[in-house]
C-alpha cells in the first residue's frame, strides 16, 4: 500500500547510486518536476534529497521518479515499541494508523512482544511514533538491543506491579459491594438484618459510592483507553469493558436517583456487576501479564549467559578484572575452570573442555585446544584457558542469537492474516449484537432491566484478546524453546512452514559428513614414479579449497614430499582441476573431466568401481595427457547423522541426499545410512533443480546445507536449514540455523514447528469457539427455551479466563522435547 502525501511540508529521502555533481543536478531536475514538489535539494555527501512539498505528493511518485532516473531509494525498516495494546483490535488499529503514514509500504504489529515493524521508503521513526501516540498508543523507536531489553523488562515489571496494586484495590472495594448485594441471596438472614439495620436506600448509596471508587480508581485504565478509541472509531477490548460497566453503573444510578424514570418492575441496581466486572477483568489481565512474562523467559535466560566481568592479561603480563563492556578485540581472556566465557575468541593457551549446551543444545562438553574457537556465554569446565578476543558486545555469537530470536518472535505466521481479517470487525460486530440484544429484550420482553443486563453480558463476554494472542504468544514461546535447543529461527514464519514439510533434502559434504576428507587410496599406473605423481597431483591441487584437494595436499605433506610450484590453475566445479606443474600438464578429477581432454580412463575403471562401492570418492590423475594414477578420498559420517535420519523417518519424512560424488559412491553411502533417495553427480548449480524436482514430486521441501554453493538451494526450498558450522553465506540464506551443526536439530525443528502449529490451532479454536458459543448465551438466546441467562459477573469471569487459557496453553511449548532419541 502506498501512503499519501506527508502532512509536513519538509522531509528527506535517501538516494543510492549518486557518484558526482551531475547526478545531483539530474536528480534535482527530476524531483522538481514531480507534482506537488516545491523545492528539491540533493546532497551528494549525505546521499539524501531534502524536499519541500505542498502536501499532495505521494512518496511512491518520488520513488518512481528517482528509479526512472537510474538511481535507487533504499527501502528502510523501522521498529517501534508500542504501549497500550490490549487485544487484536488494537493491533489492527495500530497497523491501519501506520499504513496511512508517509512512505509506509507495510506494517506488522505483534501483540505479544509489543513491537511494530514498518517497511517503506523515507521513513521517519519519530513521526511514526508520534502518529501512534496521537491514536492513543504511546510509542518510541527501539534503541540498541541490550538497553531495549532492559527497558522492556522494567516496563513489564511496572505493569505487573500496577496491575497487582489495582487488582488488590478493586477487590478490597468490590468485596463489600458484592456482600451487600449478593450476600442476602446466599444467606437470607443477612439480607433481613441489613435491610432492618441500614435500609435499602442506604445500602444502594453505599454500593454506589464503593462502585464509583472502583471505576474511577483501579478501573480508570479501561475508560482512559477505551472511550477515546471508541470516539476515534476504533473500539477495542477496553471499549467493551468501559461500555458494559458504565451501562451497569449508569442504569443503577438512574434507579437510585430517579426511579420514576424507569418502567415499573425495572427499578433494580447492578452496582455489583460493574465492580465485579472491573475486578475480574483486572485479575485476568494480571494473570495474563504474568504468563506473558514467562513466555519471554528464554530470552532472559540467554541474556543472563553473558557475564558482567572478565579477567584479562595485559601486555606486561599483569592481570586485571574489567567490565565485559570494556573488552576489545585482541584482549587476552584468562579463564579458570567453571568460569563463563565473556566474548567470542580463539584459544591461544591451555587445554580444556567447554560446555556449549546453552547455545547449541549439545549435552557433552567440547574439547578445546590452541586454535579452536570459543563463544561468549559458554562455560570452561576442566582446565585453564587463555583466549584471544575476536568479537565483543553485539558482535558475539550469543548476541546474534538473541537478536535472531527477538526478530523471529516479532514475526507473523501466514495463518495470522486470516485472524486479522476477523478481528478487524470483531468489536464493532459485538457492539451491534449487544444493541440487538438490548432492543430485542426490551421490545419482546418489555423488561428494560433485563435488556440492559443481557446487553452488558454480550459486551463483557466478548474477548478479542484471546484471538489476538493465539498466534504471537505461541511463536514467542516456541522460538525461545528452539534457541534453548540450538535451533535458531531467523523468521517466525518458518514455524508454520516447518510443520508442512514433506521431504528433507541434505547436502552430503559437511552436512551428513564431517566435511574433512582424507586420502584413503593412491594407485599409480606401472611406469610412473609414485612419489613424482603424488607430488605433482598435490601441487596441482594446492590452490584449490575443495575438501578433496586439501586431503590430497595434507597427505603429500605428511609424507614429506616437496611440492613444486603450480601455475595456470583452473577448476571446473563438479568435474576437477588442471594446472601446470614443472612444465607438465596435470589433470585431476572425474572420468568425465579426463574424457573431455581425450584421456581414456578405462584401464582403471574397475579399480574406481571397487573404491566407489566402498563409499569412497575415486579421482583420476593424468600427466601430459597420460592416465597416471587413481586416488580415493573419503569423508567420515558425522556421529549424529544416523540418529538424525532415524528421527526424521520417525516423523514420517523421506530423506534425499544431494551429492557431487559418482552414483556408485553416493549409493554406497546412502545404503549405509538408510537414505531414501539419492541425487548423485549433482553440480552446484543443479542443486536448485533437485529441490524443484522434489517439490514437484513430494511437496514442501526442507533443504539442509552448509556451504556457499548451497545458498541458492536453501533459498529455493520452502525451509532452508543452515548448519551453524557452515559458511556465513549459507547461514544468511537459511530460514533456520542449527547452532551446533548437529543434524539432529533438523528433526527437532520440524517437530517443534508441528507442535507450534498444533498449539496455535488449539488456541484459535478456543478463541473462536468461546466467542461463538457464549456470545449468543450472553444475549439470552437460551432463556425462551427454559435455559439460563448469563449474568454480567459470570460473563466477566469467562472473558478474563479465556485469554489466560490461551497464554497458558502456549506456555506448554516450553516443555517441548525433541523426538525420542534426539538431543537437539
Amino acid at each position: 500500500m502506498v501512503a499519501p502525501a506527508p502532512t509536513q511540508a519538509r522531509f528527506t529521502l535517501p538516494i543510492a547510486g549518486m557518484t558526482c555533481a551531475s547526478c545531483v543536478a539530474r536528480l534535482e531536475r527530476v524531483l522538481g518536476k514531480v507534482a506537488g514538489v516545491q523545492q528539491a535539494s540533493v546532497n551528494l555527501a549525505t546521499g539524501q534529497a531534502s524536499l519541500q512539498t505542498d502536501g499532495s505528493t505521494a512518496i511512491a511518485s518520488l520513488v518512481q521518479a528517482v528509479e526512472k532516473a537510474g538511481f535507487q531509494v533504499p527501502a528502510s525498516q523501522v521498529e517501534l515499541a508500542v504501549d497500550g495494546m490490549t487485544c487484536a483490535s488494537c493491533v489492527g488499529r495500530v497497523e491501519r494508523v501506520l499504513g496511512k503514514q508517509p512512505g509506509v509500504a507495510s506494517a506488522s504489529v505483534n501483540l505479544a512482544t509489543g513491537r511494530a515493524t514498518i517497511s517503506g521508503h523515507g521513513l521517519n521513526a519519530d513521526a511514526l511514533a508520534n502518529a501512534l501516540g496521537r491514536a492513543g498508543f504511546p510509542s518510541r523507536p527501539l534503541s540498541d538491543g541490550e538497553a531495549e531489553r532492559e527497558r522492556r523488562q522494567q516496563l513489564q515489571q511496572h505493569e505487573l506491579h500496577t496491575l497487582r496494586r489495582d487488582l488488590i484495590s478493586a477487590a478490597a472495594l468490590t468485596l463489600p459491594v458484592f456482600v451487600l448485594e449478593m450476600g442476602g441471596h446466599l444467606f437470607p438472614p443477612l439480607h433481613h438484618w441489613l435491610h432492618a439495620a441500614i435500609g435499602q436506600q442506604a445500602l444502594w448509596w453505599l454500593q454506589a459510592l464503593l462502585t464509583t471508587a472502583v471505576l474511577a480508581g483501579p478501573g480508570r485504565r479501561f475508560y482512559h483507553h477505551g472511550i477515546p478509541a471508541l470516539l476515534r472509531g476504533g473500539p477495542d477490548m477496553n471499549s467493551l469493558v468501559a461500555m458494559g460497566t458504565l451501562a451497569a453503573w449508569g442504569y443503577s444510578l438512574v434507579a437510585l436517583l430517579a426511579p420514576v424514570a424507569l418502567p415499573a418492575g425495572s427499578v433494580h441496581v447492578y452496582f455489583e456487576s460493574a465492580a465485579v466486572i472491573v475486578t475480574l477483568v483486572l485479575a485476568g489481565r494480571w494473570l495474563e501479564a504474568r504468563a506473558r512474562g514467562q513466555s519471554s523467559a528464554a530470552i532472559a535466560r540467554l541474556v543472563k549467559l553473558q557475564p558482567e566481568q572478565a579477567r584479562v592479561r595485559r601486555a606486561d603480563g599483569s592481570e586485571h578484572t574489567v567490565a565485559v563492556a570494556a573488552l576489545q578485540a585482541a584482549d587476552i581472556l584468562l579463564l579458570r575452570p567453571g568460569e563463563r566465557i565473556a566474548a567470542d575468541g580463539v584459544v591461544v593457551e591451555g587445554h580444556s573442555a567447554v560446555d556449549e549446551s546453552m547455545l547449541s543444545g549439545e549435552p557433552l562438553p567440547v574439547d578445546k585446544r590452541p586454535g579452536d574457537a570459543v563463544s561468549a556465554g559458554t562455560i570452561n569446565t576442566t582446565g585453564a584457558l587463555a583466549v584471544q578476543v575476536q568479537a565483543v558486545a553485539g558482535d558475539t555469537t550469543l548476541a546474534r542469537i538473541i537478536t535472531l530470536v527477538e526478530q523471529a518472535q516479532g514475526g507473523k505466521l501466514p495463518i495470522q492474516a486470516k485472524v486479522d481479517q476477523v478481528t478487524r470487525w470483531f468489536v464493532p460486530a459485538v457492539m451491534l449484537l449487544a444493541l440487538l440484544a438490548f432492543a430485542g429484550w426490551w421490545l419482546i420482553g418489555s423488561r428494560l432491566d433485563l435488556a440492559v443486563v443481557n446487553a452488558i453480558a454480550v459486551l463483557i463476554i466478548a474477548c478479542p484478546c484471546a484471538m489476538g494472542l493465539a498466534t504471537p504468544v505461541s511463536i514467542l514461546v516456541a522460538t525461545g524453546r528452539g534457541a534453548e535447543l540450538g535451533i535458531l529461527l531467523r523468521r517466525g514464519q518458518a514455524l508454520q512452514q516447518l510443520a508442512g514439510i514433506r521431504v528433507v533434502a541434505a547436502d552430503k559434504t559437511g552436512t551428513l559428513t564431517e566435511g574433512k576428507a582424507v586420502l584413503t587410496d593412491f594407485h599409480p599406473r606401472p611406469g610412473f614414479d609414485p612419489e613424482y605423481v603424488a607430488a605433482a597431483v598435490a601441487a596441482a591441487e594446492s590452490p584449490s579449497e575443495h575438501p578433496s584437494a586439501q586431503a590430497i595436499v595434507a597427505a603429500a605433506r605428511a609424507q614429506g614430499l616437496r611440492l613444486p610450484p603450480a601455475s595456470e590453475f583452473s577448476a571446473l566445479p563438479g568435474r576437477g582441476i588442471s594446472a601446470l606443474v614443472d612444465g607438465s600438464q596435470v589433470l585431476v578429477g572425474s572420468a568425465e573431466h579426463l574424457a573431455d581432454a581425450g584421456i581414456d580412463t578405462q584401464p582403471l575403471a574397475a579399480v574406481a568401481r571397487h573404491l566407489a562401492e566402498q563409499g569412497r570418492s575415486p579421482l583420476y590423475a593424468a600427466l601430459d595427457g597420460q592416465l597416471a594414477a587413481i586416488l580415493a578420498v573419503a569423508d567420515s559420517i558425522k556421529p549424529s547423522t544416523p540418529g538424525a535420519l532415524a528421527a526424521l523417518h520417525g516423523l514420517g519424512l523421506p530423506v534425499a541426499m544431494v551429492s557431487g560424488d559418482n552414483r556408485i559412491t553416493a549409493e554406497a553411502i546412502a545404503g549405509e545410512l538408510g537414505i531414501d533417495e539419492v541425487h548423485a553427480q549433482v553440480l552446484p548449480a543443479q542443486k536448485v533443480d533437485v529441490v524443484k524436482a522434489l517439490q514437484a514430486r513430494h511437496g514442501p521441501v526442507a533443504f539442509v546445507g552448509d556451504g556457499i554453493n548451497d545458498a541458492p538451494a536453501l533459498a529455493t526450498a520452502e525451509v532452508g536449514i543452515a548448519v551453524g558450522t557452515g559458511t556465513d553465506i549459507a547461514i544468511e540464506a537459511g530460514d533456520v540455523v542449527l547452532v551446533g551443526g548437529n543434524l539432529q536439530g533438523v528433526a527437532s525443528a520440524i517437530a517443534l514447528g508441528r507442535a507450534t502449529l498444533r498449539n496455535i490451532h488449539q488456541n484459535l479454536f478456543w478463541a473462536f469457539a468461546y466467542n461463538a458459543a457464549l456470545i449468543p448465551v450472553a444475549a439470552g438466546i437460551l432463556v425462551p427455551f427454559g435455559g439460563p441467562a448469563l449474568s454480567p459477573v459470570l460473563a466477566a469471569a469467562a472473558m478474563a479466563l479465556s485469554s489466560v487459557f490461551v497464554v497458558s496453553n502456549a506456555l506448554r511449548l516450553r516443555r517441548f522435547q525433541p523426538p525420542r532419541g534426539v538431543a537437539a
